[in-house]
């Protein structure tokens, strides 16, 4: 299981248009007060814009910050207020209107227009928020080439074994370790390989910021010994090719009145390197297309009786709407048409009662699109009422259908669109070899796969498809280039919230989109779809 490499952060701004008069004599005094709702419902407050005087037409300078995560349903309330005093409590205030959305709605558009929930019925245009986005995470990189000559000879029977270590001088004056580089053995003028490192882990961004380094001569039983070390800030580094500094051992400088130096640091190289995030590429326009297939084999027991996983009879939905309901409503935010192809697999469908792995939800297989997540949910009903369950458990089918499209995206120069498929299976997969092919091939194009095994099978197998432990090979030997497999068995989330299973099989795809994007060495594009308004 992977932890979520980094959490991204999100700066909101804000401007309103045509707000509603609370006072007749006067404009209002906005101010607009964000609220992010609990797992429990409620919301609590996370920020506020300044209060603007005399104004239906608000444009806001404070931004509001907000950490943002790809895998969770983040909803927010954005509430407009006349202020009449400087309190900062606001039940004598005069509420404005308010609008609730996702943060989701708003990055997957970057700049998104709502109507306030008050209105002027007289007012020719109707009161709206516009809410824009923009990442304040740096995760760009410096890259360096660094050399030492001259360096202190450490060893009785040799030379040294040098390395270096980076840290970043803390505002405390206290050293953090970011950066150590590999070990050269038996030399007294080491070139360590190339190495990129943060700059927000280097020095929080400010290119003035003394960062230090440290050379020491390696020990097997671990007294490393201090050979030099010296301080420099990124933009003295980057000032020109082979920038050199002396290495100064303090111990030494202290001892000897005629010390100079233990060493010479040069940085044949230091240079900026663009490092493009998932939500680079959401602000360029880029898609997430959602693709659902779910398991029709007898397996899943007659859906007339309550025992069966496709029963509906219960006032909870079952484990698979429960799970097309987690990833669904996640995704559906990225998705700008909001139509989600689905797919059925082993079951003998009309008329003709033949078994199908790959078989339309709506069972119309020119179109087999749902519009939205109550659209699927619809037609996965219907199914159920109109198929046979039947057998085996092929997942390979589907697998391959949605790396068609997927490849067709890759044929295009252009970061617009990923493709995401969630299976929802109950059993053990029938066709293995096939699906460790589909999966491997899968790995080269814009595409994730999410696996959920609902019931109490053993999935042990299934485990063997995510590739968290070592990448996959297929039957003739041939590896994922990337791991694109999320499986989890329904059964480890069934007494907790839906988003801790969303949480839980959809983290790793803002990591899986850079990683093939930056792979195809794609940028993000350029968004066409901004400003969308919500109503």
């Amino acid at each position: 299981m992977m932890v979520n490499p980094m959490m991204m952060r999100i700066e909101l701004r804000f401007s309103c248009n045509n707000l509603l008069p609370a006072d007749v004599m006067s404009p209002p005094d906005p101010i607009i007060v964000v609220k992010q709702r609990d797992n429990f419902g409620k919301f609590h407050e996370i920020g506020r814009t300044e209060k603007i005087k005399n104004t239906y037409n608000p444009t806001f300078s404070t931004p509001v910050e907000i950490d943002y995560c790809f895998e969770e349903i983040q909803c927010l309330k954005f509430a407009v207020y006349d202020i009449d005093n400087d309190s900062p409590a606001l039940d004598d205030d005069d509420g404005l209107g308010k609008a609730i959305l996702t943060l989701g709605q708003v990055v997957s558009t970057r700049e998104l227009t709502s109507k306030l929930s008050k209105q002027n019925p007289s007012a020719k245009e109707p009161c709206t928020i516009t809410i824009s986005a923009t990442e304040v995470t740096d995760i760009n990189e410096m890259e360096f080439s660094v050399r030492a000559e001259g360096l202190d000879k450490k060893d009785l029977l040799g030379k040294s074994d040098p390395y270096m270590e980076i840290y970043r001088i803390e505002g405390d004056g206290k050293d953090t370790l970011v950066h150590k580089t590999e070990v050269i053995k038996n030399t007294l003028k080491p070139k360590w390989a190339p190495f990129s490192v943060r700059i927000q882990n280097l020095c929080q961004g400010d290119f003035d910021r003394a960062i230090k380094f440290k050379v020491f001569d390696y020990d097997s039983g671990g007294d490393h010994d201090l050979i030099g070390e010296c301080e420099a800030s990124l933009s003295f580094a980057t000032g020109s090719e082979d920038t050199t500094l002396n290495l100064i051992n303090p111990k030494k400088k202290a001892q000897k009145k005629n010390y100079k130096k233990s060493g010479k640091l040069t940085f044949v190289s230091c240079k900026l390197v663009k490092k493009f995030s998932f939500l680079d590429y959401v602000f360029g326009g880029c898609q997430i297309n959602f693709t659902c297939g779910i398991d029709f084999t007898g397996s899943n027991g007659d859906p007339r009786q309550s025992s069966s996983l496709h029963y509906f009879g219960s006032t909870n939905p079952n484990e698979y709407a429960q799970a097309i309901q987690a990833v669904g409503y996640v995704i559906q935010d990225y998705d700008s048409d909001k139509l989600f192809p689905a797919f059925g697999f082993g079951a003998k469908i009309p008329p003709e009662n033949e078994i199908s792995h790959e078989f339309a939800l709506n069972f119309n297989p020119k179109n087999p699109y749902c519009a939205g997540v109550g659209g699927l949910l619809e037609a996965y009903q219907n199914a159920i009422r109109t198929v046979k369950l039947w057998g085996p458990t092929n997942l390979s089918p589907i697998i391959n259908h949605v790396a068609r499209f997927a490849a067709e995206a890759q044929a295009k120069p252009e970061a617009t669109n990923y493709f995401v498929l969630l299976l929802i299976t109950d059993g053990v997969v029938t066709d293995m070899d096939e699906t460790r092919r589909a999966i491997v091939a899968a790995s080269q194009l814009p595409m994730s796969i999410i696996i959920i095994g609902v019931g109490n099978a053993d999935f042990t197998a299934m485990e063997f498809l995510d590739g968290d432990t070592g990448a996959l090979k297929d039957k003739e030997g041939r590896q994922a280039i990337r791991d694109i497999v999320q499986f989890v068995p329904f059964r480890k989330f069934k007494m907790v919230t839906s988003s801790t299973l969303s949480n839980h099989v959809l983290r790793e795809v803002p990591k899986q989109v850079v990683d093939y994007f930056s792979m195809r060495k794609l940028p993000p594009g350029v968004a066409t779809h901004l400003n969308h308004v919500s109503e």
